[in-house]
């Protein structure tokens, strides 16, 4: 949910009625990122825009991706997600990371190396609640002696999980608890994880039918024709990118794992935005699909200063013109 437009009330509602299209739509999930302290992310607290999104929409599924779970004190993160399943009438997906952005976590008074350790545990607590009774827990950071659980989620034994893949060591964990995965990287090193994911998948003998969903997020603008398409992303792109990174250029740190080229041309050419016709956009996920072995694509729709009308046509042009040619 990065800046769109100054009256923050209004652009809530714009997303609102985006949450609506996509439901009428037919896309399969609507997923939402958590970011502190930046026009980046101006949903600090995803489950609460969930919350609201699952009263306009009726068979859309709901997910985090990710809950920033150092940030969380577990047993409330635990009781929220079933408050959201129950919410969306068990169309929730659960996101969970350790949060990306030591500039971020420094606001929370944390360290990236507390993060990962808080994360660790935060995970193991949350995952155990969600299938228990009563809770005993004797970590570093977080202990719990006989906590009772009042609350389940409505999808059992859990809502499905979602985590984001930066290096091929996460998919050693992913795969072995079935864990859907989104990658943020160019064609080339979103297919070598792909690739890392599914060897880890065979090498532990799960069946190549349940293989969890795999995605790619990219950038996408469809329009009437190439070049509007490409005039809408120059308006767009630019102020994203800028949220995107403005944390770290105002510290003048190096962003890490941060790579979106600069300029709209550039993002085309390396495979990070999705610009045209509905045909150019089919050729390009098409060649996408084909080079990185995703069966999954994270589609962002609506970024930077770009119109609700404009983003509802785009939105129209792909479920209608593209989709259907892709989907399985």
């Amino acid at each position: 949910m990065d800046r769109a437009q100054q009256d923050l009330g209004a652009q809530y509602a714009d997303r609102l009625t985006l949450i609506e299209a996509y439901d009428r739509g037919g896309l399969h999930c609507y997923h939402m990122a958590e970011h502190h302290g930046t026009p980046l992310g101006l949903a600090p607290s995803p489950n609460v825009f969930l919350a609201a999104a699952a009263q306009r929409s009726t068979r859309l599924r709901l997910g985090t991706l990710v809950n920033t779970m150092a940030m969380y004190h577990p047993l409330r993160l635990a009781e929220e997600v079933c408050m959201l399943d129950h919410l969306t009438g068990g169309r929730f997906e659960f996101g969970l990371g350790r949060g990306i952005s030591p500039i971020e976590l420094g606001f929370y008074g944390m360290s990236v190396e507390e993060a990962n350790e808080r994360f660790a545990e935060c995970r193991e607590i949350v995952l155990a609640a969600l299938v228990s009774d009563e809770l005993t827990y004797h970590g570093a950071h977080y202990r719990y002696e006989g906590v009772p659980i009042v609350m389940h989620p409505r999808q059992r034994p859990r809502p499905p999980l979602w985590y984001g893949i930066s290096r091929a060591s996460s998919c050693e964990w992913t795969a072995a608890h079935d864990v859907n995965a989104v990658m943020n990287g160019g064609p080339q090193e979103v297919a070598t994880l792909v690739a890392a994911y599914r060897a880890e998948w065979a090498r532990i003998g799960k069946p190549g039918e349940a293989l969890p969903l795999l995605g790619a997020s990219r950038h996408l603008v469809v329009a009437d024709s190439d070049a509007e398409a490409i005039a809408i992303a120059e308006l767009a792109y630019p102020q994203w990118r800028e949220s995107l990174l403005l944390l770290w250029v105002q510290r003048g740190v190096t962003a890490p794992h941060i790579a979106y080229p600069p300029t709209v041309a550039e993002a085309i050419d390396e495979g990070y935005l999705l610009a045209g016709a509905p045909g150019t956009v089919r050729d390009q996920i098409a060649a996408e699909i084909d080079s990185t072995q995703i069966n999954y694509m994270l589609c962002r729709f609506a970024f930077g200063q770009m119109p609700l009308a404009t983003t509802l046509r785009s939105v129209e042009l792909f479920t209608e013109q593209v989709m259907p040619a892709l989907s399985v």
